[in-house]
């Protein structure tokens, strides 16, 4: 949409062509002090009726202000009452930049109300501040590479002011760090199926991540096959673009923590010989939202230079039916040695993460976190905006809710019991890759943890929901969302 640039620096209206101011309105400002305000700073008259009328969660006013200052003034009204979340100032601004581009400002100057009436909600300045930058971003993000422009994007200069100047400066930074891994995270979801494959995942990762720092391996398919990792091969049988396993390794000098992320990596997901019906089957090309989101997040780690080490696994391959694919029946071999009976090509998600795990398992790191667009149970269970967590580790589980809660890309717990491994029993091998009709996503879990060493604190994150695009947000539509970026950078951070 823009070509965005984020300071604390005012433009003079004069450098505009057409400026835009936008403020807050808050219950703690009397209305005839605001009004009065308003009109010697920026000469607008307010009626007092318009601003009694403003409701918090409705749309700014804007004013006209034809004057040196402003061209166009929004007024937003903003309480912090029970309605309030962490995540109003994000959805907010995601939603407030269509606003902007329909008067085609080119200069925005925005108020930032003062962190004293909102740190009930939010930590600190630099978070409240950051959640404002990270709503600017997601309402500037599009996918419209493969349309017909005529125009380069205009450019818009965003300046804040805030009370906290030093922190909103830090806010900016980190902000933008951060969104440039979730934008990346989400250029690689909504990349169609006949783009992406699993060898050019591979080379988009390999060559995002070039002068950072962070190691990139690739395994091709001699390589898997020398490592037996039978069940990334046997997903990717049926496609003529063979599948691969990329490796990220992000090793700071002094990082006291090691943490494994694994992400599920399917280029597109047909179902394999067990088919999925046509109905949003296009939505396949983002079952590699795992894979996605793990490359956004090591690539934001680098960035903000996070102190601990990070292995990043990501194992990719493309799930077609042919006359070469894997079939209902088969018998799969991985690289632990342990067998898979495959009674659905359609749960071949689970398959290549056996391989994945258990090469993750071997680096020995602290921790282990896998993300995946796993199951539809999942988002049955707990529907479109919210991720479902499966861990042992109360630690864990504890420090990735807390995370959700703060990022407001929120997960729920739900039961790891062994009395669901029955589900997966299988006559003829070690596990069956589907556990029937009942507690899809936990037996799906169950499954993974198979592959996992049982010393090591492993947590899987089930994010078949929020991953898609949905409408629970201003800025949850209509591309894939990036969900997971931001949670694991908050969890890394306090690790």
């Amino acid at each position: 949409m823009y070509k965005l640039k984020l300071t604390t620096e005012k433009v003079p209206a004069k450098n505009s062509k057409i400026a835009a101011t936008l403020v807050f309105f808050t219950d703690r400002v009397k209305e005839k002090t605001f009004i009065i305000r308003i009109k010697t700073t920026y000469g607008v008259t307010i009626p007092l009726e318009v601003l009694k009328n403003m409701k918090a969660n409705g749309a700014p006013v804007v004013f006209h202000a034809a004057s040196q200052k402003a061209e166009y003034l929004f007024v937003k009204k903003v309480t912090a009452d029970k309605e309030f979340t962490k995540d109003y100032f994000r959805n907010f601004f995601a939603g407030f930049l269509k606003a902007v581009a329909d008067i085609k400002a080119d200069t925005l100057h925005i108020e930032l109300p003062a962190y004293s009436l909102f740190d009930k909600h939010f930590a600190s300045a630099i978070a409240l501040y950051q959640s404002c930058v990270e709503g600017l971003h997601y309402g500037n993000y599009d996918f419209d590479k493969y349309k017909k422009r005529e125009d380069a994007p205009q450019a818009l200069n965003v300046s804040f002011e805030a009370s906290n100047r030093k922190e909103l400066k830090a806010a900016i930074e980190k902000g933008n760090k951060v969104m440039t891994a979730v934008a990346f995270t989400r250029d690689l979801q909504n990349e169609p199926g006949n783009v992406l494959y699993p060898h050019t995942l591979a080379e988009r990762i390999k060559k995002q991540f070039a002068g950072t720092g962070v190691r990139v391996t690739i395994l091709n398919e001699k390589a898997l096959k020398a490592k037996k990792m039978g069940g990334i091969l046997a997903v990717g049988s049926g496609s003529i673009h063979p599948p691969r396993l990329v490796v990220l390794e992000y090793s700071p000098r002094g990082a006291k923590k090691h943490i494994a992320l694994v992400g599920k990596g399917v280029t597109f997901d047909s179902g394999g010989i067990s088919l999925k019906p046509a109905s949003d089957m296009g939505e396949m090309k983002a079952d590699m939202s795992g894979a996605a989101v793990v490359a956004g997040t090591l690539f934001a780690a680098a960035q903000l230079k996070l102190p601990v080490r990070i292995t990043g696994v990501i194992p990719s391959a493309e799930n077609l039916p042919s006359g070469s694919s894997f079939r209902p029946g088969d018998i799969v071999t991985t690289s632990s040695g342990k067998t898979i009976e495959v009674d659905n090509t359609d749960a071949e998600g689970r398959i290549i993460l056996a391989d994945a795990l258990h090469f993750a398992s071997q680096k020995k790191p602290d921790a282990i976190i896998d993300l995946a667009t796993l199951t539809g149970a999942c988002v049955v269970a707990l529907g479109e905006f919210v991720a479902g967590l499966f861990t042992k580790n109360d630690t864990m589980a504890d420090q990735l809710t807390a995370s959700g809660q703060d990022t407001f890309e929120r997960l729920w717990r739900l039961p790891l019991w062994d009395d669901f491994h029955m589900l997966n029993k299988s006559d003829v091998a070690d596990v069956k890759n589907i556990g029937g009709r009942w507690g899809g996503a936990i037996s799906a879990a169950k499954f993974l943890e198979n592959w996992v060493n049982e010393d090591i604190p492993w947590t899987h994150l089930d994010i078949a929901g929020p991953a898609m695009a949905h409408k629970f947000s201003s800025y949850s539509q209509p591309y894939m969302t990036g969900f997971g970026v931001r949670l694991l950078v908050d969890y890394l951070e306090k690790v």
